[in-house]
């Protein structure tokens, strides 16, 4: 997929993206709430730095901040608006930075430098699967030892016909869930951009870059959240 594609689409909903997650996540507090919750809580020890990437306007970081407060933030998009959201949510933090980057070409650390913590959430079912096979692979070189990846995404079925069924569920959900037919056309064109894999994919894959524990440990609809432990 296109890197200015997906600029541009973002770049259009900025200021309603937080508004709307609901909207086209049913499972919302589940999946960003609980689960964090319980990811914070299960962590090791407390991440000295946090780098989101496709973090647009805050959201995911804004729930581990949550936890983590006093920790060294960095958040990346290849959406300029987006992150120009994020800067008003965490307006006068020092320890909260901002990057504009395609992170699937230009990772947000340079060699030698890594994160205890890098979280991303529904931006890297974007890439194609060898971008994602790549990045997934420049995640592993920046995870410090003992470090976590944590991607809340989200994901197809392996089989077509199942496939369908859920797409079909989720989009009579979103229908609704009271959105306007602004949008509804608004997100039908975005997902256009979308180039899901499957939950066992994405396991194999990270895996193969070499995280030593991979495990989805959320999944509901269209929706999961896979753990990676180097």
């Amino acid at each position: 997929m296109k890197s200015d594609e997906v600029q541009k689409q973002f770049n259009l909903v900025s200021k309603e993206y937080d508004e709307n997650r609901r909207k086209f996540i049913p499972c919302f507090d589940d999946y960003y709430d609980l689960t964090t919750d319980f990811i914070a809580k299960s962590l090791e020890k407390t991440p000295s730095k946090i780098i989101d990437l496709g973090a647009g306007t805050g959201l995911l970081t804004s729930f581990y901040f949550k936890y983590f407060s006093e920790s060294e933030y960095l958040l990346t998009d290849i959406a300029e608006e987006m992150l120009k959201v994020s800067q008003k949510r965490f307006a006068n933090l020092h320890n909260v930075k901002y990057k504009v980057c395609d992170y699937s070409k230009d990772f947000p650390l340079k060699d030698g430098e890594g994160a205890d913590l890098i979280i991303s959430a529904l931006s890297i079912h974007h890439l194609e699967n060898e971008e994602k096979k790549s990045l997934f692979k420049k995640v592993f070189q920046h995870v410090e030892e003992g470090g976590v990846f944590v991607n809340y995404d989200q994901f197809c079925t392996e089989d077509k016909n199942i496939n369908e069924k859920v797409e079909k569920y989720w989009i009579d959900q979103i229908k609704a869930s009271g959105i306007s037919d602004t949008e509804y056309k608004r997100w039908l064109e975005r997902k256009k951009l979308d180039r899901e894999c499957t939950v066992e994919e994405e396991i194999k894959w990270l895996k193969e870059a070499g995280f030593s524990a991979v495990e989805c440990i959320y999944f509901s609809g269209k929706f999961g959240v896979i753990l990676a432990k180097k």
